[in-house]
């Protein structure tokens, strides 16, 4: 090997004993990353939105609860109550979230579903059934509203679920109150 073989030989072995040496300063075990603003506002607006979606759900809950205390208070309603009930029930798995079970809209309570899963605490219901329509078109009025004070936060998939459930919420109000006028 002549001299000029021997120094490239021995400057390309120089270079990538260097180039060894530097990639192995820069690439340390890395630590934990820290998650960029985006990331950031990304997490914020979904635990914004799962807050939303809770508190939604827990309203028709809330509705459905009543609704069911006051068909086992006073059978003689279920044929006025029972669609509506069955629509709340819909409304309600509508505006759940994965894991967010609610009874199927099509089976009224019964016995063992309301012993199977007791509410924690009874739901009030007035013994005249005049006076209970009301208290239940009232439940019905505070549901729509906390449907539609949610629209300004909702995405706008979800606010056209929250709106058409507000209005359904708003009809109901009326049937069980003027509709039995008419």
């Amino acid at each position: 090997m002549t001299t000029t073989g021997r120094r490239a030989l021995l400057t390309a072995g120089v270079s990538a004993a260097a180039t060894a040496a530097l990639a192995g300063c820069t690439s340390a075990a890395p630590g934990p990353r820290k998650p960029s603003a985006a990331e950031l506002e990304a997490e914020r607006v979904a635990r914004a939105e799962a807050a939303l979606r809770l508190r939604s759900v827990t309203a028709s809950r809330t509705l459905l609860e009543r609704y069911d205390a006051v068909l086992a208070a006073h059978p003689a309603l279920a044929p006025r109550l029972t669609p509506l009930r069955r629509s709340v029930a819909a409304h309600a798995q509508a505006l759940g979230e994965g894991g967010t079970a609610v009874r199927p809209a099509t089976a009224p309570p019964t016995a063992a579903a309301t012993s199977a899963a007791p509410s924690p605490s009874p739901v009030p219901v007035t013994a005249d059934p005049r006076a209970v329509l009301v208290e239940l078109a009232a439940a019905e009025r505070t549901a729509s509203d906390a449907h539609t004070a949610a629209l300004l936060a909702a995405p706008p998939e979800y606010a056209r679920l929250l709106a058409s459930v507000a209005a359904a919420g708003a009809a109901h109000a009326y049937l069980l109150t003027e509709g039995a006028r008419a």
